[in-house]
Formats: structure tokens, C-alpha cells, sequence
């Protein structure tokens, strides 16, 4: 149902095909989901009533997309480790060679490499810290949670306090992600290799691409999905 008060998050949240629609018009869907479509749309200067149309073409097709919403939060959160952030561990270990080797190679004719081989290294190092976090701390307690709402046992309380301090500092952390790929993106014209562009250079291009979406769908699902409702699930102990 479209209604105004949603926010971008609510939608992508409901029905992950509009992350489609809000990608097309440059929209951040994950790391800024909880803004109104006409609070974006003010900021890319889109008529937000476009935007409606396609959310409720949308709406009327036919679902195919996984209903992650209506997962229990232990699953989900085995599902973002065990797929997301495996995913950021293997394809970081191999872009990382790859974006030296093009530095190296195209460099001189393509001086942006530079920064963004510099950019995407602080991000792999970043998240490896970020994952590392939400693995040992946030999501045991998440499942703790489930758990103990499973056998009516109490729950112990944390010693950061309440599941809202470790959701507000990783929310931070996706925030400085985006915001670096969106620095990314720009720097390779959306993922436009070059003329000269070797084959090299030409994967590494559409890895990275890959990446930032993998990134999108990961942050997502912990933004508008597994951490709201761990922030609410805390407050009926």
C-alpha cells in the first residue's frame, strides 16, 4: 500500500524489487532509508508522484523476491553473516590485487585508480572491523533475544547497555560505506571502463559494481529490517 508517511525503507522493507526503482533515480535506499520519498526527492530534484507510479507498477507485479520481513531474526541474522559478509571477505581479497595491479598498469593514463584503490582498501579494512563486530556482539544477542523469547526465559542484560548503542554505531559505520561509494561510483563514472581499458580492467570494473550492490541489499536488511525490529523485540522484556 502506498501512503506518504512511509519512509524508503518501509518499501524496500515490504517488497526489495523497489530498491529498482529508487536506484534509478539515484536514490539511497539502504544507508538514508529512513527518509520520506519526498524528503529525497526534494534533495535530487524528482518529481515524487514519478516515483509513486513505478513504486505501484511495482506493487502490482507478481512477487518473486524472498519475504526476508517476515523472517525470524535469528535467521536473518545467519543469513546476513553466512551470505553478506562472506561475500564482502572473499571479493575484497580479490579486488585488492586486482585495483593495484590496474594502478600499476593504467595509473599514469588514469590517475583516479589512485584514489579509488585507496578508497575501496579503507573500505575492505573497515567492514572486516564492522562484520568482526556485529558476528561477536550485536548478532549473539539478537539471537539471545529469539531465544529467549522462544522458552519464556529471562534475558540478561548486555553489557553495552541496550541493543540501540551497537545499532546506532554500526548505522553510523553503513552511513561511511555508502558515502565512500558513492565516492567510488563517481570516480568511475558509474562503472564505465575506459576505451583503453584492458580486460583486467574492464572485470575489475564490474566487480566493484557487484560489490556496491552486494553492499546495498547487506546494509539493508540490518538497517530497515533486522535492526528496528531487534530494537523492538528488546522492549517487550
Amino acid at each position: 500500500m502506498l501512503t506518504k508517511e512511509k519512509t524508503i525503507g518501509d518499501f524496500v522493507a515490504e517488497d526489495f524489487r523497489t530498491a529498482e526503482v529508487f536506484k534509478k533515480y539515484h536514490i539511497d535506499f539502504c544507508c538514508k532509508g529512513g527518509r520520506t520519498v519526498e524528503e529525497a526527492c526534494e534533495k535530487k530534484n524528482v518529481n515524487p508522484e514519478d516515483i509513486y507510479k513505478e513504486l505501484d507498477e511495482v506493487a502490482n507485479r507478481k512477487a518473486a523476491d524472498i519475504d526476508f520481513n517476515s523472517w525470524p531474526l535469528d535467521l536473518l541474522a545467519d543469513y546476513v553473516e553466512k551470505t553478506h559478509h562472506r561475500y564482502v571477505e572473499e571479493k575484497s581479497a580479490m579486488l585488492i590485487p586486482y585495483l593495484n595491479k590496474l594502478c600499476k598498469v593504467h595509473g599514469d593514463r588514469h590517475p583516479e585508480l589512485f584514489e579509488i584503490n585507496e578508497l575501496f582498501l579503507g573500505s575492505a579494512q573497515d567492514l572486516a572491523a564492522h562484520m568482526k563486530k556485529e558476528e561477536l556482539i550485536l548478532f549473539p544477542f539478537i539471537k539471545k533475544m529469539v531465544e529467549a523469547k522462544r522458552t519464556g526465559e529471562g534475558l540478561e542484560s548486555p553489557g553495552f547497555g541496550t541493543v540501540e548503542n551497537p545499532v546506532a554505531m554500526m548505522k553510523e559505520e553503513h552511513e561511511a560505506e555508502g558515502d565512500r561509494f558513492v565516492k567510488i561510483s563517481e570516480l568511475t563514472n558509474s562503472y564505465q571502463f575506459p576505451e583503453d581499458a584492458c580486460g583486467t580492467y574492464q572485470v575489475t570494473f564490474k566487480m566493484l559494481e557487484d560489490f556496491e550492490n552486494d553492499l546495498h541489499k547487506h546494509i539493508h536488511l540490518e538497517n530497515n529490517i533486522l535492526f528496528p525490529k531487534a530494537i523492538a523485540m528488546e522492549k517487550t522484556f
